[in-house]
């Protein structure tokens, strides 16, 4: 159908027989309009033009695991699958982040004499919840496990899925995957687990690549066997969509389960690069 698409520094316009539609920018972005380039409709996926755009978002990075266990609150964890309660009431006192991994290996290149770490493994104490890459450590001397044995499966109670595992007498780590943590007050709500899944991969994939230099990754589960191998584009990307309710109005596939109405119209985005590993195959990086 004929299209009349105008762009300003706020805003995009779509004008065609059926009406208009206008989509207005987040207040930090704004949009550089001779630099409109490539527009062209793709069938199934909407209308795609490339823009340059400056957005004026804080540099501090926040981990947004660290904002669900705010220190000083009395948190509760839960199983993501079935929602039993895994910890009641654990008052965090500190909530760190934890060093990236092989960080040891990386003292000895800095150290001349004999690695000071070597034998002092990063343990949190009974009110401490250190945060990884992928996963929580947390100290349940005091909770429901009476002396875990190291390197053991911890289990749900209820449905017997696996949360993590025990990494000494004294501290367990939780797969970020597997358990949400909740302020006590809070009420829980179950999330569709595929979403849940989604959502801290993405999440887990935006932090690291904003402070890794390769943006090159593999998912793997517990035991090492790779599922997937993936590779970041265009970490700057800028995904803009009209959420005017038609039936001419094409969504996105995967965002459509948690647009709402009232959101945004922009979302960050990467685009991404993968190959999965099916039957033995693709398990390595080709040089």
């Amino acid at each position: 159908m004929p299209m009349d698409v105008t762009v300003t520094p706020s805003s995009i316009r779509l004008i065609t027989p059926e009406g208009c539609t206008e989509v207005w920018l987040p207040a930090e972005v704004r949009l550089a309009p001779s630099s409109c380039r490539g527009l062209q409709y793709i069938a199934g996926d909407g209308l795609h033009l490339r823009l340059q755009a400056q957005a004026e978002f804080s540099t501090k990075l926040i981990s947004v695991f660290n904002q669900s266990s705010q220190a000083q609150e009395c948190c509760t964890f839960y199983c993501q699958s079935c929602g039993e309660v895994i910890i009641r009431d654990r008052k965090l006192l500190r909530v760190l982040p934890l060093p990236s991994e092989n960080w040891g290996a990386l003292v000895e290149e800095w150290c001349c004499h004999p690695n000071p770490f070597a034998n002092k493994p990063l343990h949190p104490q009974e009110n401490d919840c250190f945060i990884g890459d992928s996963f929580f450590l947390v100290n349940l001397r005091s909770n429901l496990w009476q002396e875990p044995k190291a390197n053991t499966k911890v289990i749900c109670k209820r449905c017997k899925v696996v949360l993590g595992e025990t990494v000494s007498s004294e501290t367990t780590k939780f797969y970020m995957t597997e358990v949400i943590i909740q302020p006590s007050e809070r009420s829980f709500s179950i999330i569709p687990r595929s979403q849940f899944v989604q959502s801290v991969v993405a999440q887990c994939l935006v932090e690291l690549s904003s402070a890794k230099s390769t943006f090159r990754y593999t998912i793997q589960d517990q035991n090492g066997k790779v599922y997937i191998l993936i590779w970041l584009l265009n970490l700057d990307s800028l995904v803009v969509e009209s959420l005017r309710s038609s039936k001419h109005t094409t969504k996105f596939p995967l965002f459509e389960d948690t647009l709402k109405s009232d959101s945004s119209p922009a979302w960050n985005a990467v685009k991404v690069l993968y190959q999965p590993c099916i039957k033995s195959r693709n398990e390595k990086w080709p040089f």
